[in-house]
């Protein structure tokens, strides 16, 4: 059996690998849904064939290895994407690699806890945020405004405490509390460097008067404003470490085995690239944009249609395109026709002329089919579906200008002559 603390390394959609696991674990990742495939290896005895998906990042099983999964993207270029879907207008105006700063770490887990300390020591430079909380307590001097209903219910008829509440300036802010969560969360994973941990558990100390999140609820509400610009980068990041990460999975039928880590979904991530970085463009062409917007196929509304994005007129009442972004390779051998179909869907229901599919590599950089049996529009053009071919491996600069000539596209759309 592999002992606890030893490494399992897999790559982004690469091969299975057979490794000795305990059942108990085994089972625990399988039921965990991380990789794409976890079953008892038949050929020999006390295995197990794991092979990753989209995930990529590590975790950590109880009385298990420590599995590590490598992207094929670079990771400076993930955290372009990540950066640039967190914060468009910033990563727009500068498309160099350093919008979030992964330090000289090529794995997710060390560049992403590099990065968010980072940023939470610059959010903190200028000293802890502080703002006002209101307070509701039981106190024996009266301090802000007596709670009477409070006071009557618990203490009728008798002498101090008095029930009061009062607004107190404190470093217990939503903003200092979610920085203060990321900051702890990152400290319990594995892969993280010894300095890194050390300036990590000195950012906490910074935030200790920030009261800690109860695991499970929704993280506290922050709007961004002229006093927390100077957080609200790290608030971005921190979020996307405490909510969009696999943090803690419990699968049912393991008993008290956990499994721990961080991963992001690439699917996910390039899905968010894509879709804000056409929105930020399509802006230029005074055009909106709605992502994951609902339709139905059947008149009924029983199946649902949820397209990336919709572009839409100025008013944004009338579509003129849709875009699918899609997380695989663009081949022209019939292997994807499904996503053709899917398109293709979304263009009729919506009734336009194009439809578009975005994809993380491919042949050529554009291509395009014309529908048969689609009428033709005044400039004699049947319904087209566009397979554009990003190259992720490119500089941030130019993969912009790719989405930013796609964008072009989509605001040359037109409804289709039968709407």
């Amino acid at each position: 059996m592999t002992e606890p603390g030893t490494e399992v390394s897999l790559r982004e959609y690469g091969p299975a690998v057979s490794v000795p696991l305990s059942a108990e674990a085994g089972r625990a990742l399988a039921a965990s849904g991380i990789l794409q495939n976890a079953t008892p290896d038949p050929g020999r005895i006390g295995h197990w064939l794991l092979r990753a998906g989209s995930r990529v990042g590590a975790v950590r099983t109880p009385g298990g290895p420590v599995v590590r999964i490598m992207p094929k993207t670079p990771v400076s270029r993930l955290f372009f994407l990540l950066g640039f879907s967190l914060d468009p207008a910033r990563a727009w105006r500068d498309s160099r690699e350093g919008t979030v700063d992964t330090g000289a770490y090529d794995d997710v887990v060390p560049a992403l806890a590099h990065a968010v300390e980072r940023q939470i020591d610059g959010a903190l430079r200028r000293g802890v945020l502080q703002g006002y909380q209101e307070v509701e307590e039981s106190a024996l001097v009266v301090r802000g405004r007596l709670r009477e209903a409070e006071q009557i219910r618990r203490h009728f008829g008798r002498t101090p405490p008095v029930e009061i509440v009062y607004d107190a300036y404190t470093a217990d802010t939503a903003e200092n509390r979610i920085l203060r969560a990321a900051t702890e969360r990152l400290l319990r994973l594995p892969d993280v460097p010894g300095p890194v941990r050390r300036r990590l558990a000195h950012q906490r100390v910074r935030l200790a008067d920030a009261q800690p999140l109860v695991r499970g609820q929704e993280l506290p509400r922050w709007q961004p404003s002229r006093l927390n610009s100077r957080y609200q980068s790290a608030l971005r990041l921190a979020e996307a470490v405490l909510r969009g990460t696999s943090p803690e999975h419990r699968p049912g039928g393991t008993g008290p085995l956990t499994v721990d880590g961080f991963l992001f979904d690439m699917n996910q991530l390039f899905e968010d690239f894509v879709t804000v970085a056409l929105d930020e463009a399509l802006r230029e062409h005074g055009l909106t944009a709605r992502m994951q917007d609902v339709h139905h196929l059947d008149a009924a509304g029983l199946v649902r249609l949820r397209p990336d994005l919709v572009v839409r007129t100025r008013d944004g009442r009338t579509p003129l395109a849709v875009a699918d972004a899609k997380y695989k390779v663009e081949k022209g051998d019939g292997l994807l026709n499904a996503d053709l179909y899917q398109a293709l869907t979304y263009a009729t229901v919506l009734g336009l002329r194009e439809a578009h599919l975005v994809y993380a590599a491919g042949r050529r950089p554009e291509r395009f089919h014309e529908v048969r049996g689609t009428a033709a529009g005044p400039d004699g053009r049947r319904m087209r579906i566009y397979q554009h071919s990003l190259d992720l491996s490119s500089d941030p600069a130019r993969l912009l200008a790719s989405l930013t000539h796609i964008a072009a596209r989509l605001a040359e759309s037109s409804p289709h002559p039968r709407s």
